[in-house]
């Protein structure tokens, strides 16, 4: 491993990591509130008990997702110092304001887990609201950080120098919005499956059941009408990757030739040395439409850019399909559940139906991975897109495989600690928190 391949690996694994923690940072907070607001409606003392269980997650996820996100922050500066000698100037907007954001969820955490029986009820749930909507705030800073590297503005590129610089057009790029709204419903789905998995397990050993009933039907919701909107951004999302890049658009969908009436691939294998795509489902015309509308449209092909352009296609495509694949897979749940509270609701009692959201646990953090390697494997060579190439922003320092391997062991030991915790919270919910 050389030092370039070893220090996106290690981007690559501090952004794995992170990602799952401050998606459940920033959805938590929102079940947290539904269920504390059902308290103070109804009096239900088992909703309070959910809440406080809740925010003990919510803690341990912040506190984690602050400490990989300050992490990357070095990252950034320390691995690719040309990138950020240029950048950091033009989008460092957002991420000041994602600190401003930080420090807000951070005191409205504070005021949140220490204001029990201290604060008027109302005031109390409203701080925890705070810590949702700041969470939320940062997620979609951080993302519009991200999607100006994808389409860079607020800025003139002359003759190799940065001019005229708009830190406001660069934060409001062309691809922030789309990339944020698929990020934030991503975040909803997979957290909300994950959340929901974990209390249907319970109910299935019997365990505090009426305590994992009530959290697992707030989860459910949130997990099935995330599942349901993903494919909505998911069509907005396509269609901006086709207009802005459609180099990465033809990577995800192993499109090789330009031609009208494009078709949808659908598994396969891609072939690069001969340009084509192996054993695929191919659905004619559907790739014209998703991208532009029509069924006629040409979708531009990998051979319309020179060979050093082409993202690495076999990881964009495959990527992309484990995606695609398990959103559908998730969608048909959310459709299955909804179903069944609207016509079946005896079958809401169904073990076969707890079994369905327990094998969901992972599926949805499985497709966050799988689209986040989209956006980004999909953008090389480019760390700027069409301006500044990924190898040209390393740092010249040697011995980054050392770092690599030390990060790989932070971040794993950092993940078991964090299980460790979830399951102690789990196990421990009979005499933590289901209590009169």
């Amino acid at each position: 491993m050389d030092d370039f391949i070893a220090a996106r690996s290690q981007m690559a694994l501090s952004l794995g990591f992170h990602i799952i923690f401050s998606c459940i940072g920033m959805i938590m907070p929102f079940f947290m509130a539904v269920s504390h607001f059902k308290w103070l409606k109804t009096g239900n003392i088992v909703y309070r008990n959910v809440t406080r269980a809740w925010s003990r997650g919510v803690a341990i996820f912040f506190a984690t997702g602050a400490v990989s996100g300050t992490v990357l922050s070095f990252e950034l500066g320390l691995l690719w110092p040309e990138f950020m000698k240029h950048a950091g100037p033009i989008f460092g907007m957002p991420f000041s304001l994602e600190g401003t954001a930080f420090f807000i969820e951070a005191i409205a955490l504070g005021f949140y887990l220490y204001g029990w029986n201290k604060f008027n009820k109302w005031f109390h749930w409203f701080t925890g609201v705070i810590v949702g909507v700041s969470g939320l705030a940062s997620g979609i800073l951080v993302v519009a950080a991200n999607a100006w590297m994808n389409s860079p503005a607020g800025f003139d590129y002359v003759n190799g120098q940065y001019l005229n610089i708009d830190p406001i057009a660069a934060m409001f790029n062309d691809a922030w919005f789309s990339q944020a709204l698929h990020m934030i419903l991503a975040a909803l789905t997979a957290t909300g499956f994950a959340v929901a998995g974990v209390h249907a397990l319970m109910i299935l050993k019997r365990k505090n059941v009426l305590f994992h009933t009530k959290a697992f039907r707030i989860a459910a919701v949130f997990a099935c009408a995330g599942a349901i909107l993903q494919p909505l951004s998911g069509d907005i999302s396509a269609k901006d990757v086709a207009k802005r890049q459609p180099v990465k658009l033809a990577a995800m969908e192993a499109h090789f030739k330009t031609e009208e009436k494009a078709a949808l691939i659908l598994g396969g294998i891609p072939d690069e040395q001969h340009d084509t795509v192996r054993y695929a489902l191919k659905i004619p015309g559907a790739l014209s439409f998703l991208a532009h509308g029509d069924f006629k449209t040409p979708v531009t092909g990998l051979d319309a850019f020179p060979k050093e352009e082409h993202p690495p296609v076999v990881i964009t495509h495959y990527a992309f399909q484990v995606m695609v694949g398990l959103g559908m897979l998730m969608l048909l749940i959310a459709v299955f559940y909804f179903f069944t509270l609207w016509r079946k609701r005896k079958w809401l009692e169904k073990r076969w139906l707890l079994k369905l959201f327990t094998i969901a646990i992972p599926v949805g953090f499985i497709a966050v991975e799988a689209g986040w390697t989209v956006t980004e494997v999909g953008r090389q060579p480019w760390i700027i897109y069409g301006i500044m190439r990924t190898r040209d922003a390393v740092t010249p320092m040697p011995g980054i495989v050392y770092s690599f391997y030390i990060f790989t062991a932070v971040y794993v030991s950092l993940s078991i600690i964090v299980m460790l915790l979830l399951y102690r919270q789990v196990k421990m919910v009979g005499k933590l928190y289901d209590v009169s």
